[in-house]
Formats: C-alpha cells, structure tokens, sequence
C-alpha cells in the first residue's frame, strides 16, 4: 500500500560500516506494503525545519537504508520465509498492482484537494466509506502514517531539547509526547480516508472488498503487525546515535 506520500532522500549512515544487504524478498514485501516507503521518507520529513547543523546529524543517524536494513533485519528474525512468500504472492498479484496503479495515477492527477475539500459538502455513501474503513484497518495505513508523524515529532522534541543542553531518556520522552498521538491519528485517518476514496472512485466495491480482504489474510497481516511492533524500536535505536 504506497499510501504515504512521496518524498525523496538521503542515504546511510555516516560510519564507515555498511548496511547488512536486505533478503530479496522481504524487501520486495516491504516495498509493496508500503513500508519501506515510510523509510525512505523519514529523513527528510526529520530535517524540515532544523539547523543545518542539526540536518547534517539527522542525516548521519537516519539515513533511509540504514533505517530500512535496521528493521528488515528485525522482521527478518520474527518472520518466517514461507509467511514471506506468501505475502509477497499476494501483494504482488494482478488485483494489488491494479490498486497500486490507480495510486500512482492519482499522483499525477492532482485533484486530491480538491476532492478532499468537497467531502465536507457532498459525504460518500454509508457502504463505500465502511469499505475505505476496512481497507484502512487492514492494511494499518492510518497506524502507519500516524507511528511515522509521531516518531519524527518525537525526535525534533529530542533535538530541540537537545539545543537547550537539556536531555530526556526515551522513557520519559515517550511521557511526554503522548498527547500528541491521538490528534495525529485523527488527522492520518482523515488524510487516509480521502486518499483512498479518491484513488479508488472507479473500482466497483466488489473488487474494493477483495483487495481489503487482501489484507486481511495471515501473512500480510502478520508482515504489517510486526512492523508497526519494531519500527517505534528502530527509531528509538536511532535516537541514541544522536549527540
């Protein structure tokens, strides 16, 4: 699910040490759930904002594959190799690349805001938004969005904090940014919700219904839960390179 905006980015991390390669098809999964894109869009959604001193050290410590080998290899050790093939089996059937492209051509459109603005006056019928709701649900674009704007909230609260000379363990810094978790959610799911209506006008709810049910099967969502589980660890992982 390439739900989360593009943005493009820098690469690694400024040691000398390389990344560990990636298993082929645990990062074609990652790719085609839309995760590694929520990778790869860090970096800069990090930098926006600070110092040039404090991008340079963002940079350093967040660079896009580092972040994506860091939690391919966590997964690597939770997900089995036949769950993975399965999951890649069928986010790269005929049905999700179908989706994937109405995505890619809503892109190119631009009528998202236009269209997000008119949700307000003319609401989607009862059916079509509780199958948007669905799809949301199973393939965890909301928690996903949400987990990426709250993680790099988090780590600008860190460096601002940081610039004052002042310090927080995660423990507490995770107490004190709490808060700003349900207001993301709301915002992601508002986003999420005219995205897919949007993007997906033209598929009959028969087919809308199947991809949801995509979702939903064993080892995609299995993929999905287990990366929403490490993902808050690899940025916390991260944090602590941070000086």
């Amino acid at each position: 699910m390439r739900l989360l905006t593009s943005l493009s980015l820098l690469l690694l991390l400024a040691t000398p040490l390389q990344a560990a390669p990636v298993e082929p098809t645990l990062k074609r999964v990652l790719e085609l759930a839309g995760v590694q894109l929520l990778c790869e869009q860090t970096p800069a959604l990090l930098q926006r904002g600070l110092p040039a001193a404090q991008q340079k050290q963002v940079a350093k410590a967040f660079g896009a594959e580092a972040l994506c080998a860091d939690l391919a290899k966590r997964l690597a050790g939770t997900l089995p190799q036949a769950q993975l093939e399965a999951a890649l089996q069928l986010l790269d059937s005929p049905l999700a690349r179908e989706f994937s492209e109405a995505e890619r051509t809503l892109g190119a459109d631009g009528g998202l805001a236009a269209y997000r603005a008119q949700l307000g006056e003319r609401p989607p019928r009862a059916e079509r938004l509780q199958l948007v709701q669905r799809l949301d649900q199973a393939a965890h674009t909301t928690e996903l969005a949400t987990l990426l704007r709250y993680e790099v909230g988090k780590t600008q609260a860190l460096l601002a904090l940081r610039s004052r000379g002042e310090n927080l363990s995660e423990q507490a810094l995770g107490e004190q940014t709490a808060a700003q978790v349900a207001p993301l959610r709301a915002s992601s799911a508002s986003g999420v919700e005219a995205f897919m209506l949007y993007a997906y006008r033209q598929s009959p709810s028969a087919q809308l219904a199947e991809y949801a049910a995509l979702y939903e099967q064993d080892a995609v969502r299995a993929l999905l839960d287990a990366s929403v589980r490490e993902l808050p660890k690899v940025f916390a992982a991260r944090r602590a390179l941070l000086k």
